[in-house]
């Protein structure tokens, strides 16, 4: 065990961290150089084509430093605030993390979130200034600034480039005297943290765990602490590269477990695993389960792919615990499924995995948060609205509240007018404003999470030229005067299009609908209302004018009565099909709320 280095990767999304993680496998030989390939540890074409981390990865590289061997098991965590879930899995099965900040970017605002992380859980951090064989480097700076974020001395801040390599020796010597060996007891009842599982289609569920006491055996039966489900242990292992077999896992290691599991929600991650024969008497204490954020329905485009649908969701869940699914219906769509969602990204990438793994061409509706509502009758009693659908009739309605969150802005001075009239806008409310070096500012505020959804995350990237980070958690809810607005076209609701918004927001936003349905709806035969309502209250309209063919060309001469009576006929073949026409609303429209203000 004291041979033994458990640590993870903190470090925002580009900051060269899988260049580093790479240049670690290479100088401890755990990849060949023929193995070896830009962003080794991400295995997903998304993560490859993004250039980010979606999901944690865990190796283990033997290293060997004054003639004794040390075991380092290596977890490479995300970077964006989407999935800092996965973040703090990793960081509950490690005793030490490296702290990875751009030499020439500075620290972000994700980065500082995920240190809190860490430093909650008492890990030893070794702080890496990276990127230091770039021109626009400012290492003195930058050090400075780590020193006052965590109080560490100008000596502790190792300086490495993960292109070159240079630093890397360094920084593994620095890792097996810094990072502590894991504590805990050999000889007592086995006791497993899982920290995360991944699906095989051809043996089921595989858990990542790390063994906190005891140690686990091959064919040993093991139970389940949240399930109470028992199993055999078909093969454990460690994880290199390809998975190794072995044994038995020791305490104070990493490894994975084979059991024949089917089912993702047997396996929950946080749980302990302990042996049926000897149990332990209590699990370790784990982390809570998943929250979603950001709820959107997820339809087929042909109704009869609906159960092919609900098959590549589950599937899909195996691989991404945090993802959460119920069955819907629409009048507009059909039948599908309400899909909760840890942000807009996490929800961009189970869009492009369906679209990409599974051959799926969904619809996605209007994305938007979960509000807790409470009706006269019973102002005590909650009532969950995931959906616009579901809100209580105004008549009856006492309050509604909304979910809020601390946003967490770093940016340079130069844009914190910008930052600030953005937030504002938003229904934003300056908490703090702090000063991290004479350029650089962090800006904190209060904000409704429904307000960050849509659009702030890009707009906050363009007013202040890529230059700031945005990192939040919530706090909460409050109380808000919320309406719910539908969208109507040719005087039917089209539910897939109705949102809940705050009522000073209600005209801006609804003419900004109605404008875009008209530029995104193609004309028909007939003229098409596209309207946004409040009830029975019109605020917004907007008309997508007729195709109309020129009925009187064929008239060379003759009576204007024979026009006239050419155009009345085509005015009453018009109104009829105005009567049973249909209007395919095509899916770009049901995006169009995310692009109000492009």
């Amino acid at each position: 065990m004291k041979n033994i280095r458990n640590f993870c990767i903190i470090a925002h999304i580009d900051h060269g961290k899988s260049t580093l993680a790479d240049r670690l496998l290479e100088y401890t030989n755990t990849v060949t150089q023929r193995e070896l390939q830009s962003q080794t540890l991400d295995d997903m074409d998304l993560e490859k084509e993004r250039g980010i981390t979606i999901k944690s990865h865990a190796i283990q590289m033997d290293y060997e430093l004054n003639g004794e061997k040390y075991t380092l098991n290596l977890i490479d965590t995300p970077g964006h605030v989407d999935f800092s879930y996965e973040v703090s899995r990793s960081i509950a099965a490690c005793e030490g993390a490296l702290l990875i900040v751009d030499a020439a970017q500075s620290i972000q605002a994700q980065t500082i979130s995920n240190l809190y992380l860490a430093l909650e859980n008492d890990l030893e951090i070794i702080p890496i200034l990276n990127k230091i064989d770039l021109p626009s480097a400012n290492p003195e700076e930058v050090t400075d600034e780590i020193m006052g974020l965590i109080g560490c001395k100008y000596e502790d801040v190792l300086r490495v480039s993960g292109k070159t390599g240079e630093g890397v020796h360094e920084l593994l010597e620095e890792i097996v005297k810094r990072v502590p060996p894991p504590v805990g007891d050999p000889k007592a009842p086995l006791q497993a943290l899982i920290f995360d599982s991944v699906y095989n289609p051809f043996r089921g569920i595989e858990a990542y765990f790390k063994i906190v006491n005891g140690s686990i055996s091959k064919n040993e039966k093991i139970k389940f602490f949240a399930t109470g489900k028992e199993y055999g242990a078909d093969e454990v292992g460690t994880l290199k590269l390809k998975q190794v077999p072995k044994k038995t896992i020791e305490c104070g290691d990493v490894g994975y477990l084979i059991s024949g599991i089917k089912d993702a929600r047997e396996v929950k991650v946080g749980d302990t695993i302990t042996s049926f024969v000897n149990p332990a008497d209590g699990p370790i204490d784990g982390f809570e389960e998943v929250k979603p954020m950001v709820f959107a329905g997820i339809y087929p485009i042909e109704s009869e792919d609906f159960e092919e649908l609900r098959f590549s969701l589950e599937k899909l869940r195996l691989n991404d615990a945090s993802l959460v699914f119920e069955p819907e219906s629409s009048a507009a769509l059909g039948f599908g499924f309400r899909c909760g969602f840890l942000g807009m990204l996490h929800m961009e990438i189970v869009q492009e995995r369906l679209e990409r793994e599974f051959n799926m061409n969904v619809i996605t509706t209007v994305p938007n948060v979960s509000y807790h509502g409470y009706s006269k009758k019973d102002p005590e009693t909650t009532i969950l609205i995931n959906n616009p659908s579901e809100m209580i009739d105004p008549n009856l309605l006492d309050r509604v509240e909304e979910p809020y969150i601390k946003a967490s802005i770093i940016t340079k001075s130069d844009f914190v007018g910008a930052v600030m009239t953005l937030c504002i806008e938003k229904r934003g409310e300056i908490v703090n404003q702090s000063y991290l070096t004479a350029d650089r500012v962090e800006l904190t505020f209060n904000m409704p999470l429904a307000e960050v959804v849509f659009d702030f995350y890009d707009r906050l990237k363009s007013i202040s030229k890529g230059y700031a980070s945005f990192d939040y958690s919530p706090i909460g809810m409050r109380a808000s005067k919320l309406v719910k607005m539908d969208i109507l076209i040719n005087g039917d609701m089209v539910d897939a299009l109705s949102s809940l918004i705050h009522d000073s927001n209600a005209y801006y936003i609804g003419k900004k609908m109605c404008e875009k349905l008209r530029e995104l709806i193609p004309r028909q035969q007939f003229d098409i209302a596209v309207q946004a309502a409040l009830g029975a209250k019109v605020i917004a309209r907007e008309t997508i004018k007729a195709l109309r063919k020129d009925v009187t060309a064929k008239c060379y001469g003759g009576d204007i009565s024979r026009k006239r009576k050419l155009l009345e006929k085509q005015k009453e073949g018009k109104k009829k099909m105005k009567q049973i026409g249909r209007v395919e609303v095509p899916q770009s429209a049901f995006m169009a709320v995310l692009k109000l203000n492009d």
